[in-house]
């Protein structure tokens, strides 16, 4: 029994079938849905309605978490995984949402990692968007960064500020800061707040280059080379630039 739930699962959160896709897909959108309950959070705090929602959200959290730790080989490593501590906090945030800050912005994490896998590729494949693909994967890591520090600006320093000023704010430092525009109308206070602005930068103008390289270079596709390895040729390469060997890359409608 435990392991067809296992085989169940792992088809679920590992395969590429239209089933599978389907099923990370909707994952995705309940991130998603998570990410924009953690927007409205300030709106409807402490009524009844979002401990509602808070404690339903809690519960979804912890079945996925029970369900990839069935899926896994060893309890160890999963317990290593970052992304297993990120949810583990997240349940924490929500389960007591009086203690803590809400949190639940780690939830961007789940969107990048689901477009680090075969499955993202396949959709852009089946959206006929492949010459696209890196310049999308870098526009998702540059959002999912702008988000996750808006987001632990937001939840840090600026949570209780009434109304939608605060997340403004956040956004606001965040764009600057990456930009390294600087314009220093806002500011974060403290060690935690200078070293919250060292982080962004070097980790947001990266990003940021990473994002204007996709743009700019010529397209290529990833074909392994049978004869060095070289991954990446340009989408009409005859012979390997490294090796010379003849290679046969298919194109997109093949």
């Amino acid at each position: 029994m435990l392991d067809s739930i296992r085989a169940w699962l792992s088809m679920l959160y590992l395969g590429t079938s239209p089933r599978a896709v389907r099923f990370q897909v909707i994952m995705a959108l309940v991130d998603l849905a998570i990410i924009i309950f953690f927007l409205l959070g300030p709106y409807f705090s402490g009524g009844r309605t979002y401990l509602i929602v808070d404690y339903a959200i809690a519960v979804l959290i912890a079945f996925e978490l029970a369900g990839r730790a069935l899926l896994t080989a060893s309890l160890t490593r999963w317990l290593t995984r970052p992304m297993t501590w990120v949810d583990i906090i997240i349940l924490a945030t929500l389960l007591f949402p009086a203690t803590f800050s809400n949190f639940a912005f780690l939830r961007a994490f789940r969107i990048w990692s689901l477009s680090q896998s075969k499955v993202f590729t396949l959709l852009i494949k089946r959206a006929r968007c492949g010459e696209w693909e890196d310049v999308i994967r870098a526009c998702v890591n540059f959002l999912t960064f702008l988000f996750l520090v808006t987001g632990f600006v937001y939840s840090t320093f600026f949570y209780h500020v009434p109304g939608v000023d605060g997340l403004i704010d956040a956004l606001y430092f965040t764009v600057a800061t990456v930009t390294t525009t600087g314009f220093g109308d806002i500011t974060l206070p403290g060690p935690l707040g200078k070293l919250t602005s060292i982080v962004t930068m070097i980790f947001g103008i990266s990003l940021f280059v990473r994002l204007a390289q996709a743009i700019v270079r010529p397209h290529k596709v990833n074909f392994p080379c049978p004869e060095c390895g070289l991954q990446r040729h340009d989408a009409d390469a005859v012979h390997c630039k490294a090796c010379g060997h003849i290679l046969n890359i298919p194109d997109e409608g093949s």
